[in-house]
């Protein structure tokens, strides 16, 4: 178990041990919650439960379990810590339909069969969602279900984490002054969809749960999603996936002159080339991009497509497909202001400093080439398809 986890653990085991002195204890439910009481949605988001295999992930003392155990579900209740599952156990010894478990919850769902309902109030956001979720996805049969509420913004009216990392959060004993910082993993809706959708679930909504006092900023959130019986087509979220990796064409054009290099206003020289755009293939990409930049015409036809170049700058996957052009028209001239005076240079007079990813697409082309370049993966093309 991750140090951040046996920190949670061992909060929960003082909370446990806490309870357990004192007389008072939580009385039955009345009304099933997600963590705000008298705040809806209830237990009716959970659907038809009796005849199905449930587990409430982080039960605690165990009434939601034994509500549900009640209505015809059979439920294994777990929680890792071991005050809390004493707790459990005298408060619910012998009741049918209800398996009172203390082990941590990733272990327990690698070993269980699988379930057809998960669930956990409040439960989820005290274990690290990269070592629970692939764990928990598999453990719900096809068809089955994952519903959780977590907590959004808390009473300081701290909101949610954009990024996927614990922060602290304060657990006070009930009945005392006393307070533990916590750590929690308290993520915005749209990192547990990703997660969610990342593990292979399909999400079916959020639900907005926030405090019925006006003043109070406490907010949760319930999510639910369903393993598919069978694994769709789909975006990876609802929303759209931060920029990760570049396509271009490198348009190497030789003729008895020498090779047609232009100057970027930054200072490097440079062959013809930029962003594939939607819908071109790479020997479509190569004439537009050398008529826009130099006004030079030619074919697709007479594009030989030669592999392609794989490197990662500043995090970014950059994919360069370097391209022949081996007939084109027209005189080279200047069409765009950030790029011009093209000219052709000898093989054995280049200018300097050339651009990275020119260099390499030359020496993709031409290996005995003496230019200095950082390393690029080349996988040529086995064939002269354009494409």
């Amino acid at each position: 178990m991750l140090d951040i986890e046996k920190r949670i653990a061992e909060v929960w085991n003082l909370y446990g041990r806490h309870q357990l002195g004192r007389t008072f204890d939580l009385p039955e439910l009345d009304e099933w919650a997600w963590d705000i009481p008298q705040t809806g949605p209830g237990i009716d988001v959970l659907g038809e439960v009796a005849g199905l295999r449930v587990l409430d992930l982080g039960a605690g003392v165990g009434r939601h379990a034994a509500r549900l155990a009640a209505l015809g579900a059979h439920v294994t209740a777990i929680d890792a810590s071991p005050t809390q599952h004493q707790r459990a156990l005298a408060r619910y010894p012998n009741t049918p339909g209800l398996r009172l478990v203390c082990a941590d919850a990733v272990t327990h769902l690698q070993e269980a069969a699988p379930y057809d309902l998960i669930y956990s109030v409040s439960g989820m956001p005290f274990l690290d969602p990269h070592r629970l979720l692939p764990a928990l996805a598999t453990s719900i049969k096809p068809g089955g279900r994952l519903v959780f509420s977590a907590l959004h913004t808390n009473s300081n009216g701290d909101g949610p984490s954009h990024c996927v990392t614990a922060r602290p959060e304060i657990l006070r004993l009930p009945g005392t002054d006393t307070e533990h910082r916590m750590p929690m993993w308290v993520l915005e809706p749209r990192l547990w969809e990703d997660l969610l959708v990342d593990h292979g679930l399909v999400m079916e909504g959020v639900t907005t749960i926030d405090s019925p006092q006006a003043d109070q900023p406490l907010s949760y959130r319930l999510y639910t999603a369903r393993r598919p019986e069978q694994v769709p087509s789909r975006p990876r979220s609802t929303a759209p996936p931060p920029p990760n990796a570049a396509v271009g064409v490198g348009v190497i054009v030789h003729g008895t002159d020498g090779f047609l290099l232009g100057k970027h206003r930054l200072g490097t020289w440079e062959l013809p080339g930029g962003s594939v755009e939607p819908g071109e293939t790479f020997a479509e990409a190569a004439v537009r991009e050398l008529a826009e930049e130099a006004g030079l015409i030619a074919d697709p036809a007479d594009v030989r497509v030669l592999g392609t170049l794989l490197d990662r700058v500043d995090g970014i996957v950059r994919v360069t497909v370097p391209v022949l052009v081996t007939r084109w028209s027209g005189v080279p001239q200047q069409r765009e202001d950030a790029i011009g005076d093209w000219r052709f240079w000898p093989q054995d007079g280049l200018p300097q400093p050339l651009f990275v990813p020119s260099s390499q697409c030359l020496t993709a082309w031409l290996s005995d080439l003496s230019l200095d370049h950082p390393p690029a993966c080349f996988q040529p093309f086995t064939t002269t398809a354009t494409d």
